[in-house]
């Protein structure tokens, strides 16, 4: 065997030899624990996301809905989870923004819309705060034409429910890595 070969065949060795040790050491997040501790989906669907403060039928009152509807399927895969364990506080305001001015009429002709989010997991056994955090989402969307009211506002609402999406799943991400890691 030439040189090259006997070098290559050893490091092939040495990269299987550590594979081999660290293989045990990796566990998929979701899995069954095999020492009786409860799994992440557990911990997750014993999250209670309370239901929505806002006034009826405002604008915050939707996106809060549509948070809270993205952060129940996110967490319970349903509409309800198992009992709870924490609550989680959510806390958000939104921002709008014109990006692109149309240069004949001055009217935006794309917009940027925004989440910016604060939430709290609150421990139900020692009403505790055991996780803050805030996350936040940005989105554009394109305004079709200031002709095309409509459009513009199904834009508009598609936007919120993007941003709404992007912060259940930023929050959702977050208390996984909590229940996983404990920080």
């Amino acid at each position: 065997m030439s040189l090259a070969r006997t070098r290559i065949a050893a490091r092939l060795l040495a990269v299987a030899a550590l594979a081999a040790l660290t293989a045990g050491c990796f566990q998929p997040m979701y899995a069954e624990r095999a020492d009786g501790s409860p799994a992440l989906r557990e911990k997750l669907m014993g999250v209670e996301v309370p239901p929505v403060d806002k006034n009826n039928a405002s604008r915050e009152a939707r996106i809060q809905v549509e948070i809270r509807n993205a952060l129940a399927f996110k967490l319970y895969g349903n509409a309800t989870g198992m009992p709870p364990t924490h609550r989680l506080v959510l806390r958000f305001s939104t921002t709008r923004s014109s990006l692109m001015l149309d240069p004949n009429t001055a009217l935006p002709s794309s917009e940027n819309y925004g989440i910016d989010a604060q939430y709290n997991l609150i421990d139900l056994a020692t009403n505790k705060s055991v996780l803050t955090g805030s996350t936040f989402s940005r989105v554009s969307y394109d305004i079709p034409g200031q002709m095309q009211r409509f459009a513009r506002a199904r834009a508009f609402r598609d936007a919120e429910d993007r941003s709404a999406n992007e912060i259940a799943e930023n929050i959702q991400t977050r208390l996984a890595s909590f229940f996983v890691a404990g920080s």
